[in-house]
């Protein structure tokens, strides 16, 4: 057992440092469906402010778990979608999802992820 958690040397530590963050597992889950533009991540997040949504989308960029695109187009388009290394959080994500079905009621109203 470590004797302290930190993210340079637990693993558990270190992933829970990115996907803790209130409003990220819940945006990796969404863009696990293909590429998403901030209004539509901002719909899904009810309850998001734009602020903060924006910070967790530079925060994952910075971890390469989120890609971002912008198109040269009128009005200027920018998507987000998960990078390889973002979809190999997905089964965390899911494990989350079949926790919340079973032991929390949650209805069974979501898509199952599928990782690529």
């Amino acid at each position: 057992m470590n004797p302290v958690h930190n993210a340079a040397s637990c693993g558990v530590a270190a992933t829970a440092a990115i996907i803790g963050a209130k409003w990220t597992a819940l945006l990796v889950h969404d863009l696990s469906e293909g590429p998403r533009r901030f209004s539509e991540l901002e719909h899904s997040c009810s309850g998001i402010s734009p602020r903060t949504l924006a910070e967790r989308l530079r925060e994952l960029e910075h971890e390469e778990i989120v890609a971002r695109h912008s198109y040269a187009e009128s009005p200027p388009r920018v998507e987000y979608e998960l990078t390889a290394k973002g979809e190999a959080l997905l089964p965390i994500i899911d494990a989350m999802r079949q926790f919340g079905h079973g032991w929390l009621n949650c209805e069974h109203h979501d898509h199952s992820i599928v990782s690529a």
